[in-house]
């Protein structure tokens, strides 16, 4: 009979129930959207499972809580989505000038706080079968050496000096990762968001229900956001890592024009996003990663939950081939089929969300006018955020698409790097 528990790191007395067990077959590192994602579809092809996390849940993360349609499509069977608003409408400016607000009768998509997203996906793992400990920070796997019994077999190393073993291993601890350290992760575009969470009165909820502001930023490839969520804004920027001070008056001015300087946020939070470059490994051994640890994330938008949780639910079904892997070119050439499975979709996607922000940086100005004024690239954005199709879809199937992007790929390799002027655009409240 499967054991199912959630052990607490101040549950001490329990931790016998892990380190009885002798092998697990899958040990999953991290209880964010990939980790419980992978957790939950190991757990449900019936292996063995134990999901680690370091944190106590529900622990708050910076994010704007955006629930797209690939995120909300990758969610396991039953999954109750805790949604604080529905979004109808989006608000465009160009570093605060030039605004439109466009609408849609249907919802674009919805609005979560990650304590509570978060908290309800690790629970979903549990009733599925995996074992969940929070408390337990990992500092290294090891798949060599006296920690090891046999080939098949991996040491998850805690900090307090338990050993937990295992047929495989999903690293699924964020974009500083120790399990993404071990693999080789390699990053090619590391960017800085800064975020406040904002309690406002209720007139100034209601202004803002239903409706999200997008404004692209004063620095190449930046932009800010406010999400609304009840009785508090979300509100925060994101840029180029090494831009630190230019971010934060980004930030300061941007919460300034909105008119909410004088409302004291409830959090305050920084967080490094890093994208992996095209030829990073996502396996070494019997150990695979996923999510922000592998730097899967769109590197346009920074977008990073549907991410986290398709490739997630694929570590975590590869995992299970992996931990059945008798020997080690077996279990070498399933990590290869996860890594393909990856490439095929994530990295394609990736790779025209690269092209995206490198014509972003240069011409923000023309995506605004674009965006706010052409009824095709307005439904493009809807199709997006509903799920209906991805961007690399729309630039694979649309040939005006395609061919737009393929003219400015052209005229960045020939033009200097420097912005371009602002559009003329008829300025709306």
């Amino acid at each position: 009979m499967r054991t199912r528990a959630w052990i607490t790191g101040r549950d001490r007395e329990r931790k016998h129930i892990v380190s009885s067990e002798n092998v697990w077959d899958v040990v999953v590192v991290g209880a964010g959207p990939a980790g419980a994602s992978a957790a939950y579809a190991a757990a449900v092809a019936g292996r063995r499972v134990l999901l680690l996390e370091k944190a106590e849940l529900p622990r708050y993360k910076t994010c704007g809580g955006g629930i797209i349609g690939p995120s909300r499509d990758a969610l396991p069977p039953g999954f109750e989505l805790p949604l604080r608003d529905r979004v109808h409408a989006v608000t465009f400016s160009l570093n605060g000038r030039f605004a439109r607000t466009r609408r849609s009768k249907r919802m674009l998509f919805g609005l979560i706080n990650r304590p509570e997203f978060d908290a309800g996906l690790v629970e979903h793992a549990r009733r599925a079968g995996a074992l969940v400990r929070t408390g337990a920070a990992v500092t290294r796997v090891e798949q060599h050496g006296a920690a090891v019994p046999d080939r098949r077999t991996v040491a998850v190393v805690l900090a307090d000096g338990e050993t937990v073993l295992a047929r495989a291993v999903v690293g699924a601890d964020g974009s500083a990762s120790r399990i993404g350290a071990h693999v080789g992760v390699k990053t090619d575009q590391v960017d800085l968001g800064l975020e406040a969470e904002i309690p406002v009165p209720q007139a100034v909820a209601e202004d803002w229900a239903g409706r999200v502001l997008i404004d692209w930023g004063p620095m190449p490839g930046s932009y800010g956001w406010v999400f609304p969520k009840g009785d508090t804004l979300t509100v925060g920027v994101i840029s180029a890592r090494g831009e630190g001070a230019a971010t934060k008056r980004y930030l300061d001015d941007f919460v300034a024009r909105l008119g909410l300087a004088g409302f004291e946020p409830a959090v305050s939070s920084g967080h490094l996003t890093r994208c992996r470059s095209e030829d990073s490994p996502l396996s070494r051994g019997r150990v695979i990663v996923c999510g922000d640890a592998a730097g899967l994330l769109e590197p346009w938008t920074r977008e990073g939950i549907s991410f986290a949780l398709r490739s997630g639910r694929l570590a975590g079904e590869w995992a299970v081939r992996i931990a059945e892997a008798h020997d080690a070119v077996e279990a070498r050439r399933q990590a290869l089929n996860y890594a393909f499975a990856i490439k095929a979709g994530l990295g394609v996607e990736m790779a025209v969300g690269r092209r995206m922000l490198a014509a972003f940086a240069r011409r923000p100005g023309l995506l605004h006018a674009a965006i706010t004024g052409l009824r095709p690239a307005w439904r493009a954005f809807t199709d997006i955020t509903r799920g209906a199709t991805t961007l690399a879809g729309i630039v694979r199937t649309n040939t005006v698409a395609r061919r737009a992007l393929e003219a400015l790929d052209r005229r960045g390799r020939t033009e200097p790097q420097e912005r371009e002027p602002e559009p003329v655009v008829r300025e709306q409240p």
